[in-house]
């Protein structure tokens, strides 16, 4: 029986009306993605056609998911908002603040210790309002969220970018930040700009050492790191219908890295299996009942081009292996290629570690087909060359696994099965074998390779491959090893061939678990307690920030000029960090230390205009919030590329910074500065990036106009006294303007919730 069962098929009931009004308001056939957004219109049944890339829309999302980092900024923030209950279903899942490092059961002993303040916070304010709860060790997010959860035709929104996995079970799936959850959580209406489309025809089929994830690792290499980005990716064809629910899923989890706003496929008989296999045949009933309505009108993928903004087509039998990487997911290789590009760019060619898991590659079918690998290294007497370390996606996986004998074959091959957690995915990873700055690389099934993102070394190349093609990498010891070509030696010294994988969609004996490690919530949490200690290192209640005077903004001085790619990671990093996550005073003393100030090149080094010391950009801000100034930060393009953490807006708000001035921005994050009452503004002409200096004042001398469409005048004063005039511009509509007079969406909430 799956959860919220009503639920579902009040979507479902609703569906069929909503979706024919809008073919008729629309004027013709629509796409899976138009069905799902338009019959999820906080106004009910379509009255206009709204228009990509252009209109903001409200939304009535199904459903919210939280993972622990993220949910404690997300629930400190929904506490604020005066509501008894959250008014969809919402549940928190503990799996962020576990550190890999010895093996599951101590790793799992050790975070229950270290984090038990936080995990005991959010297991309460859970209680509180009707949240449902997942402890620590139950399993990732998205892998318990397809497995508990995702159901075709649904939309949720979730604070985390890989929230988009449950596209795998034709959702409309997006990540947010915390902000935006607190109004679904609080009974509001979302707000989203109606998305560009791009369809993935996907013709033949999988075959060989080619997986699900060499689709989107070729995508990603298409469309680079922000040519997704406004869009949502919808795959069609005779290929997508030929692959496993969970492999759509890798598909979808990935397209995060390609700034999409989320990615999806239509109803299949590969996700009527997996629903039923997940027992929830219950939902399957219910989703044949309105088959079509969860698929693209026959006319879309008949001739797509006629229907979305941008089509690509991949031919599945043609389509080979690849890694991608280091430092960036887009930077796509063929495996055949790899001995000749790593050469040229000197990579690192011994590999120290293989890493199978995450979010993106964690399912049954995924483990099943790396261990297909590693089985024939122990059966050929071939020693693996690098360490191994996986991460199950769930408990109810890891407990089937160990079942069939599949986890045993990796330990067989001295594998280290860590928790059922992100772990080195997120940087949550006690990596021994290396000390210091170390050049070296390694290989793993994650969906993020930035620079330190595993474990904070910055010369640490990672490369981003399928389950199998890590485990066979990991076996040679070699980055420029090709399974399909290549031999290796075994303990006889004779020459052997690994075969190509084999995998198991679902297991034959069915899922089967003793304690999946879910926690439900009271009917009434009125009496709950929520307890934060007020000399907690790790939880911190939040004091609203104060809403704008109404005036322009003058004599404001630069924080950093950051050059070059500059990810949430950069501006907040994980790892570490993630212990403050539910403390804005301390974490934000990890502000902008990962981006490289564009005069130096340096990270954490920046000129305090007040005394001319170069010091951390923390200390530089903060001294500058002291005495009162307002700070600008510039950056490039793309700026807060990657995870949906709210943070990497809430950190420089805290410490005084105003304005956050880019050539382009990713998406969630541009809502999240939006939310949290920042001013988040583009270069009207991109190369006036380069006007900018180290010691520069700036002036918004037209900012009391601050209105839709209207371009904002910037006064740029340099240390010389001579000076540059520019222009920016802007997203913000009626509404957000609103956010930024109030001080953040949150005060406006609680301003309507008084009134």
């Amino acid at each position: 029986m799956a959860f919220d069962i009503d639920m579902i098929k009040k979507v479902y009931d609703q569906m069929t009306e909503r979706v024919d009004k809008a073919r008729e308001v629309v004027g013709k056939p629509l796409t899976l993605s138009e069905k799902i957004l338009y019959s999820h219109l906080w106004d009910g049944n379509a009255t206009q056609a709204f228009t990509r890339s252009k209109d903001y829309v409200d939304f009535a999302p199904d459903r919210i998911a939280c993972q622990d980092a993220t949910a404690q900024m997300a629930l400190l923030q929904f506490m604020q908002a005066g509501k008894p209950n959250v008014a969809v279903p919402t549940t928190v899942h503990c799996d962020h603040l576990i550190q890999a490092k010895q093996g599951a059961k101590a790793d799992l002993k050790r975070a229950n210790e270290t984090s038990n303040e936080v995990f005991d916070f959010l297991e309460s304010v859970s209680k509180k309002y009707g949240i449902g709860f997942w402890k620590p060790g139950a399993g990732i997010i998205h892998q318990v969220v397809l497995e508990n959860y995702a159901f075709p035709g649904g939309m949720m929104i979730g604070t985390d970018s890989h929230t988009v996995n449950a596209g795998g079970l034709g959702m409309v799936a997006i990540g947010v930040g915390g902000a935006d959850a607190v109004d679904v959580m609080a009974g509001m209406p979302w707000e989203l700009k109606f998305p560009k489309l791009i369809g993935v025809k996907l013709t033949g089929k999988l075959n060989g050492w080619t997986a699900a994830k060499d689709v989107i690792l070729k995508v990603a290499g298409i469309l680079t790191v922000k040519g997704g980005t406004g869009a949502i990716i919808e795959y069609f064809g005779p290929g997508a219908k030929s692959m496993s629910c969970t492999g759509k899923g890798t598909i979808c989890n990935m397209g995060a890295e390609v700034g999409a706003t989320t990615s999806t496929f239509g109803y299949d008989e590969s996700m009527e299996r997996f629903l039923r296999a997940t027992d929830r045949s219950d939902v399957a009933d219910a989703a044949n009942a309105v088959k079509d309505y969860l698929t693209a009108d026959p006319e879309v993928y008949e001739t797509p081009e006629d229907y979305f903004d941008e089509v690509i087509e991949i031919n599945l039998d043609e389509l080979r292996p690849h890694l991608n990487g280091p430092f960036t997911p887009d930077l796509a290789t063929p495996v055949s290629e790899m001995k000749d590009k790593a050469k040229k760019n000197d990579w690192p060619i011994k590999v120290d570690w293989g890493l199978i898991g995450s979010c993106t590659n964690s399912s049954y079918e995924d483990l099943t087909r790396a261990a297909s690998i590693a089985k024939q290294a122990v059966d050929k007497k071939i020693v693996a060359k690098s360490d191994f370390g996986i991460n199950p996606g769930s408990e109810q996986i890891r407990y089937t696994a160990e079942r069939d004998g599949i986890l045993k074959i990796f330990e067989d091959l001295n594998a280290t099965i860590f928790t059922n957690a992100c772990g080195p995915c997120i940087g949550q990873w006690d990596r021994s074998d290396l000390k210091g700055d170390e050049k070296n690389t390694i290989v793993h099934s994650f969906n993020r390779n930035f620079s330190k993102r595993a474990d904070g070394n910055p010369n640490t190349h990672a490369f981003v491959g399928s389950p199998e093609m890590v485990a066979a990498i990991a076996i040679s010891g070699r980055l420029d090893f090709d399974p399909l070509n290549d031999t290796l030696l075994n303990e006889d010294g004779e020459e052997v061939k690994l075969d190509v994988p084999s995998g198991i969609e679902l297991p034959p004996k069915g899922f089967d678990v003793e304690d999946a490690g879910y926690v439900e919530p009271v009917s009434d949490g009125s009496d709950v307690d929520v307890k934060v200690a007020e000399d907690s290192e790790r939880l911190q209640l939040l004091t609203p920030f104060e809403p704008w005077d109404g005036k322009n903004l003058t004599d404001a001085k630069l924080l950093i000029k950051a050059f070059g790619k500059c990810t949430t990671d950069h501006i907040s990093m994980a790892g570490p960090w993630l212990r403050y996550r539910g403390h804005l005073d301390n974490i934000s003393n990890n502000c902008l230390i990962g981006a490289v100030n564009a005069y130096n090149k340096q990270t954490n080094f920046v000129k305090d205009q007040l005394t001319g010391e170069y010091d951390a950009v923390p200390k530089v801000q903060r001294h500058y919030k002291e005495k009162g100034i307002p700070t600008v930060v510039v950056g490039d393009h793309n700026y807060g590329e990657g995870s949906s953490r709210e943070h990497a807006a809430m950190e420089p708000r805290h410490l005084g910074v105003k304005v956050v001035l880019v050539k382009s921005f990713a998406r969630i994050h541009e809502t999240n500065l939006k939310k949290q009452g920042m001013l988040g503004i583009t270069f009207a002409n991109e190369a006036d990036y380069d006007l900018i200096q180290e010691d520069d004042t700036f002036n918004f001398i037209d900012l009391e106009d601050f209105a839709p469409d209207k371009q904002l005048t910037i006064e740029i004063v340099h240390e010389d006294g001579s000076k540059d005039t520019i222009k920016a511009n802007h997203t913000y509509n009626l509404p957000q303007i609103e956010w930024y007079k109030e001080g953040s969406a949150l005060n406006l909430i609680k301003k309507q919730n008084r009134s």
